[in-house]
């Protein structure tokens, strides 16, 4: 039984899973705290993330019929995310590790956006091509063994990511916080081919799997901009439309192309902007044409979540990982390198690989489990 801890931005998130099952999943989001603002401001972040903490975690016990004695593992985001946020969540967590006695592991955030996956559709194919896109992040990924091995990327955002770029032209057209669904509400009634918006980075001389949003954000500004400056009621639905055509066009097109460039037959797309309609529905329209497998979580496991951060916990224990230590720190900026991420206050290594270095005994926690136990 893993309980897994989501606190890296707005959401606080706690999800129990066991042996690839997801057994309870609550989430506790400050978005509503943060929309007059136009966006996430950290410090409200933090203090909500400190007011939800405890009633989260309570009721993902309660919906899983357990208690905390019954936990075998706490695994918490240690980033990449909201300094604050993040430290709130892994103080949380250690506190629960510590009081159960059990186990405690650092997970990368986006490599609980890939295990998300597993919690709807079972394990990952090996190799398989993954697709993040959310708010602060588009990159494309070779996957292998996920907590085994290193992960590959084939790609990342140079600028904008996917999820930035709706909510900036969200508030652009005068659309509410946040821009992804508000975007997706709108387009509902547009023409998707009535603005010419531009595919960034999609020429040939252009690197092939990189991605970026910033010149299509500033085309839909000035496209918005002209209309307002001719005294015209800017045609929302035909632009948001539009703009989400042109997002999921070239995140649709260098996933395939990445498919194809590898030999891979399973795309997995996950991540806030995942739960898109038009990129949901484009990218099964593409996969079906090329004969690619195409797995996409539901969209309450696509935005973040303790669920997500739980698989990743549940595979590392069930491959033998070696739990972090109690100096376990938080890395905002980290890289996704390895599924299992274990900085510490004194700054050693980003990421870890999943089996134990010879000659090394379990983490302290473990020990610590066994005495509460006996």
């Amino acid at each position: 039984m893993v309980l897994g801890i989501e606190s890296s931005c707005d959401e606080t998130g706690a999800g129990i899973v066991s042996g690839g099952r997801l057994l309870a999943h609550v989430v506790a989001s400050s978005m509503d705290e943060h929309a007059r603002f136009g966006g996430v401001v950290p410090e409200i972040a933090a203090r909500a993330h400190l007011q939800a903490f405890d009633p989260v975690v309570r009721e993902a016990l309660d919906r899983a019929g357990l208690r905390l004695r019954d936990i075998d593992a706490v695994a918490v985001t240690t980033g990449p995310g909201l300094s604050g946020a993040l430290q709130v969540g892994l103080a949380g967590a250690k506190t629960l590790a510590y009081a159960a006695g059990v186990p405690l592991y650092g997970v990368h955030h986006l490599a609980g956006h890939v295990a998300a996956d597993t919690l709807e559709h079972g394990p990952l194919p090996n190799p398989c091509m993954v697709l993040i896109v959310s708010g602060g992040h588009t990159s494309l990924l070779l996957v292998r063994d996920l907590v085994r091995d290193p992960i590959l990327h084939l790609g990342d955002t140079v600028d904008d990511a996917a999820g930035e770029c709706f909510d900036k032209v969200a508030r652009v057209f005068g659309l509410p916080y946040p821009g992804g669904p508000a975007i997706d509400r709108t387009a509902r009634g547009g023409d998707p081919c009535a603005v010419a918006f531009p595919r960034p980075l999609t020429g040939p001389r252009d690197a092939p799997y990189a991605f970026s949003f910033s010149g299509l954000k500033t085309a839909a500004a000035r496209w918005a901009e002209r209309h307002r400056q001719a005294g015209e009621e800017i045609p929302l639905a035909d632009g948001a439309a539009s703009l989400q055509e042109a997002v999921a066009d070239v995140l649709t097109r260098k996933a395939l192309a990445a498919c194809r460039a590898h030999d891979v037959r399973t795309l997995v797309v996950v991540g806030g902007v995942a739960a898109n309609s038009r990129v949901r529905a484009l990218a099964e329209e593409r996969c079906a044409a090329a004969g690619v497998e195409l797995r996409v979580p539901p969209p309450t496991l696509c935005t973040d979540n303790g669920a997500m951060i739980a698989a990743v916990g549940d595979l590392l224990v069930r491959a033998g990982s070696e739990p972090a230590r109690l100096d376990l720190s938080i890395d905002p900026s980290a890289p996704l390198e390895y599924a299992a991420l274990h900085p510490s206050a004194a700054g050693r290594s980003r990421g870890v690989t999943a089996a134990a270095p010879a000659g090394r005994g379990p983490g302290p926690q473990c020990s610590q489990r066994e005495n509460s136990r006996s």
